[in-house]
């Protein structure tokens, strides 16, 4: 039987995303980021045509797509009305908690866990190992009939590229550390909430992202074109560099960028960051800004 495949997924998804989504080759929409009611337009009329061939509907397998915390942005995704919308228009959802994994939720377990949604509303959940966890490598979570699936057919993959046994173990004993010391997460939850806080009285610049997100962005009060935008975050970052701070601009591929990120400082919040460093941080950002953007 020949196999149709329609994914929507929102436009706000990192490159990763996209270029699994080529690899996969299907039929890609993509939704306004975080636009619920844009993304169920997108749905019904994808409905209206399944019902004109319900043949070709019968043979075509639907999917949704979005981070939890989306990196490009920092916010967070709407769960719970992606998790009715899976329901009502009867889609395999499939959601990213590479940033909320080990950061978000009482014991870590990422967003389900904080928000307090049932899991088996979502049909699988993959992550990085980059992040809070400090390694290499990925997992993906499903029900029993989606792992029995990979595991069948993603054994040229998965043996063929296996961690080194010294990442694996990093790996382990970091996720040992998660169980052993659950009030790691409160930690980094109240660090990134109290950054926010203080991001968020910057005078020349503006900070988006969710709260109690750790990844947050940072971009220039006033809209300029994007390559004067580029060069002064590069002017920023590394006057604040010489000043003792070291910040990122976050880079993207533009042409290849399904729609390119607007130009941006990244920030990721340690769970280790004192007051004086978030002071610091605030005020140089502040004090550098002001001497480039006057």
């Amino acid at each position: 039987m020949n196999v149709r495949k329609f994914d929507k997924c929102d436009e706000a998804a990192n490159f990763a995303i996209q270029k699994g989504l080529d690899a996969s080759r299907s039929t890609v929409v993509y939704f306004r980021h975080n636009d619920m009611q844009d993304l169920e337009e997108k749905l019904i009329e994808q409905a209206l045509k399944d019902k004109k061939n319900s043949k070709k509907a019968a043979k075509t397998r639907k999917f949704l797509i979005a981070e939890g915390i989306y990196m490009n942005t920092g916010e967070m995704c709407p769960l719970a009305e992606l998790v009715e919308l899976r329901k009502k228009y009867q889609l395999r959802f499939f959601l990213d908690e590479s940033v909320t994994f080990g950061t978000m939720g009482a014991t870590g377990r990422g967003l389900t866990e904080h928000l307090g949604i049932d899991r088996t509303g979502i049909d699988l959940i993959s992550a990085t190992l980059e992040w809070a966890v400090g390694t290499i490598g990925g997992f993906c979570v499903g029900s029993s009939f989606i792992v029995d699936h990979q595991r069948l057919s993603g054994l040229g993959y998965c043996f063929s590229a296996s961690c080194p046994p010294l990442l694996t173990q990093a790996a382990v004993s970091a996720l040992e550390k998660f169980d052993k010391h659950p009030e790691l997460f409160a930690e980094i939850q109240d660090c990134s909430k109290r950054m926010h806080k203080k991001l968020e009285n910057l005078s020349m610049l503006n900070l988006r992202g969710n709260p109690i997100s750790p990844v947050k962005h940072i971009y220039l009060k006033e809209e300029k074109a994007t390559k004067v935008e580029v060069s002064l975050l590069t002017e920023i970052v590394e006057k604040c560099m010489s000043q003792g701070l070291c910040l990122v601009n976050a880079h993207y591929l533009e042409v290849i960028e399904r729609k390119c990120p607007r130009p941006s400082i990244r920030v990721t919040v340690n769970r280790l960051l004192t007051e004086e460093d978030m002071d610091f941080t605030v005020n140089t950002l502040e004090k550098v800004s002001k001497e480039i953007l006057h």
